[in-house]
């Protein structure tokens, strides 16, 4: 631990500031996360699926202890490996990961080298082991893939980083899918900068499709996806495996025109106000096998002349309405929230590593801090707060300060008297204790 010489504040002599106060810590909060992750299996189930070709002779920190570590870092705000050195002794972190003082950076560093393909995988099965326990606890009846891909920056010579034309930036373009109805974070690939939107798309979702039908087959699957999506192999899929989708088309001189013999821009009777209409139609483009149902939402905003159209292909039956099928695609919306607090709270575009593999491991670790803050929040905080978001959740119940009390059979970390939002933590914490879990 680094110590600041004493420094007098210039506005009052007499108060003085150092940072040898002792087995205090800022992250109290965190124990609240470790209640939750026992109450649910969450490191257990990691656990029971990783192996990592480990060819250590000495250590002090076992693999399940380091992966403990750096999920508990990445929840708490510290993203950087370096974090570690000065949360060695720290008197949270260490009885969480259970050792008498962190891995520093080095030791921390590496462990991603030690993944490989089969253990990344494994990752991805202990996610979804731990999604099935979570949705069935839920009884969730509906289940929505939302579709997408975002774009990580890189700064350096990365392994696989290329310049990306659509964002207009060199790094990575990770596939990835959430469920739209909880914000569950399902999957994510991590891919070169230049692929398209689609690449992989199928081989990336069926998967998760086949699992679901089979593991929960009264469970009503449905798929939405933006015109990057719009492929005639996923339209297939979905329709061989019963899902419904949603997936907006791109324009072209066929949708138009077809659009136009719906509502031709005539004069409008009253230019002072916005005309919208929905319509379906059948349609098949040269690279489908077959025709599909397509909705067609033509707008005309208030003072303009024209009217704008925008299209979606769907397999959903005639107990839907167009315009039903276009505004359930519009609440598709909420999934940029999700990648937006994945990449702004848990840093799941940080890529910071020459090795491609290491990138996406570093992902996976972010996808699962993700996970396990959206579970406790959405299982365990009262209705008015389940949408918070994971910085507002920080400064309310992770940076709590205690100090550290041993007894002889005991270890008393005392809250800080004058701290805000207390009841909201004391009554989180008695969710989590009450949980049942099955």
């Amino acid at each position: 631990m680094a110590t600041l010489p004493q420094i007098t504040l210039d506005f009052n002599r007499q108060i003085k500031l150092s940072n040898d106060g002792g087995s205090l810590s800022s992250d109290t909060g965190e124990f609240l996360f470790k209640e939750f992750d026992e109450k649910i299996g969450f490191f257990h189930t990691l656990g029971q699926h990783i192996e990592l070709k480990d060819d250590r002779r000495y250590y002090v920190h076992s693999n399940e202890q380091l992966l403990r570590q750096k999920i508990y870092q990445i929840i708490a705000g510290y993203s950087e490996d370096a974090a570690a050195d000065q949360l060695t002794n720290d008197p949270v972190f260490t009885q969480i990961v259970g050792t008498d003082a962190l891995a520093s950076q080095p030791s921390l560093s590496r462990l991603f080298p030690r993944f490989d393909d089969q253990s990344i995988e494994q990752l991805n099965q202990a996610n979804q082991e731990l999604l099935d326990k979570v949705h069935q606890f839920r009884e969730s009846k509906a289940l929505i893939f939302d579709l997408d891909s975002t774009h990580a920056d890189t700064y350096g010579e990365q392994e696989s980083t290329a310049f990306n034309t659509h964002y207009g930036t060199v790094g990575f373009h990770p596939l990835v899918a959430f469920d739209g109805v909880t914000g569950d974070f399902m999957k994510a690939k991590l891919r070169p900068g230049n692929v398209y939107t689609s690449n992989g798309v199928v081989d990336f979702v069926q998967p998760l499709i086949a699992h679901y039908n089979e593991k929960f087959p009264e469970t009503t699957p449905f798929l939405r996806g933006d015109s990057g999506f719009a492929v005639p192999a996923l339209y297939d899929l979905c329709e061989d495996e019963s899902v419904y989708y949603v997936i907006r088309l791109k324009s072209n001189a066929n949708l138009q025109r077809l659009a136009d013999e719906l509502h031709p821009s005539t004069t409008p009777s009253d230019i002072t106000k916005t005309e919208c209409y929905y319509e379906e139609s059948e349609y098949q483009a040269k690279s489908w096998s077959k025709s599909r149902k397509v909705i067609i939402q033509s707008v005309r905003p208030a003072g303009e002349l024209f009217f704008t159209h925008s299209f979606f292909v769907t397999n959903l039956i005639e107990a839907f309405s167009p315009k039903d099928i276009v505004r359930s695609y519009q609440k598709r919306g909420t999934m940029e929230n999700y990648i937006k607090e994945a990449k702004n709270g848990f840093d799941l575009d940080r890529m910071c590593s020459h090795s491609f593999q290491v990138n996406e491991v570093r992902m996976m670790l972010s996808l699962l801090a993700y996970n396990l803050t959206n579970w406790m929040r959405t299982l365990c905080f009262p209705e008015e707060q389940k949408n918070m978001q994971i910085q507002t959740i920080r400064t309310k119940i992770i940076k709590v300060a205690s100090k550290l009390v041993k007894s002889g059979r005991s270890l008393y970390f005392k809250l800080s008297s004058s701290f805000v939002y207390q009841s909201f933590f004391w009554n989180v914490l008695q969710r989590i204790q009450t949980l049942k879990l099955s």
